[in-house]
């Protein structure tokens, strides 16, 4: 039977990911036609073929043209997120990369492990009375530290920065959105002073590998990678977090495998990826007309990669609906498709939360849900807003 398809709304996410629409297009119709209120309407691909196809060819679907945002933006809008290289296509992506690549070298990712290990730890030594909530208490304030380190900024600014990140990314729920654009534009503001006095005093952090040296990113792309680092490296590691242990409760004798097999650590990681699909979807532009499976595809069409649906493909996956956390191999868009977007901080996403669920399982090996986890409303993360426990 055919479900109401609407993969767009964000009201529909805040009850949950629409699996089974997801599931209907991937056999039915996997480029599919969708309305887009607002906007021209849009290209739907769902099947991991597919994804892969379009992440891995710039050439004809662009991240620059009208970025990888889901909605329409305004001329400046578009102008400002254009100075992210999400939002650009090769070569001047390819450029931006090779500055920022600076800052996410094995050297300088491999020097937080134990940043990270001493954060989790320092994260369940302030919990108390055997309850909390695992998003405000422990999965929101670990990559937020993490990319604070990151930065070089101060102990004194992760409130701010944690602020600003949940209003860039929740601007679709009301408990986050502001029409308060002097709060939206603090963390670019913040960024472009952080680089001004990298400038004046270098340290050993990833702002001053990208403003020094060489090539060097601009005082407004400064601004938009620091906005970048702190929803790509911040959000996306928190839901990924909370939503890995959403799925340790809904299949908790992966839980209890987890705690007889600590090997299984190495695997972990990219099962919670591909599960919760933090990201769930981006948008490209055709740059000319082509064809995806076979269904034209006009230039100037708007197409909408989705991950999350790529990420259960029965095509690819054993039992893909299934929460395994010894899946090996496991070839999911988790951290994009592939080719150029592919996620520059994977490796640290990979460690955090390996360090964390290694944490856990020392720490709190009885961790249990305590309630409802609430959701957050968008069609762009998979969000939790709280998520209540007991230990």
């Amino acid at each position: 039977m055919r479900p109401e398809i609407n993969i767009f709304s964000a009201d529909r996410y805040e009850q949950g990911v629409p699996w089974d629409q997801y599931a209907w297009l991937r056999e039915h119709s996997p480029v599919h036609w969708h309305p887009d209120p607002g906007g021209p309407g849009f290209w739907a691909i769902t099947r991991h073929e597919d994804v892969t196809h379009v992440s891995r060819h710039p050439e004809l679907f662009s991240s620059q043209l009208k970025s990888s945002m889901l909605y329409e933006l305004s001329p400046e809008g578009l102008s400002r997120n254009q100075l992210i290289m999400l939002n650009q296509d090769p070569p001047q992506h390819t450029a931006t990369r090779s500055i920022v690549n600076r800052g996410f070298t094995p050297r300088m990712i491999g020097k937080l492990e134990d940043h990270i290990r001493v954060v989790c730890n320092e994260l369940i030594d302030q919990l108390s009375g055997g309850t909390a909530d695992f998003v405000g208490d422990i999965a929101a304030p670990l990559p937020l530290y993490v990319i604070c380190e990151l930065l070089g900024a101060p102990v004194e600014d992760r409130a701010k920065i944690f602020r600003w990140s949940n209003r860039l990314v929740g601007f679709d729920d009301p408990e986050f959105s502001s029409d308060d654009t002097t709060e939206l534009f603090g963390l670019f503001e913040y960024g472009i002073q952080l680089g001004k006095a990298r400038l004046i005093e270098p340290r050993d952090d990833i702002i001053t590998k990208v403003v020094t040296g060489g090539e060097a990113l601009s005082e407004a792309e400064v601004g938009m990678f620091v906005v970048m680092l702190a929803v790509a490296g911040n959000e996306t590691t928190r839901n990924a977090a909370t939503g890995g242990m959403l799925a340790f409760f809904d299949e908790p004798g992966e839980w209890e495998r987890l705690l007889a097999d600590r090997t299984l650590l190495r695997t972990v990681p990219d099962e919670v990826a591909r599960y919760v699909s933090p990201v769930m979807a981006f948008r490209r532009t055709a740059t000319r007309d082509t064809e995806i499976r076979g269904q034209a595809v006009a230039e100037g069409d708007k197409v909408i990669v989705y991950y999350n649906a790529a990420n259960r493909d029965e095509a690819v996956f054993d039992r893909p609906d299934r929460f395994d956390i010894g899946r090996d191999p496991n070839p999911h868009v988790g951290f994009g498709g592939g080719g150029p977007h592919f996620c520059l901080g994977a490796h640290l996403a990979r460690m955090e939360l390996r360090v964390l669920f290694e944490t856990l399982a020392e720490r709190m090996p009885g961790i249990a849900p305590a309630g409802e986890a609430r959701r957050l409303r968008s069609n762009f993360i998979n969000g939790i807003k709280e998520l209540p426990v007991t230990f």
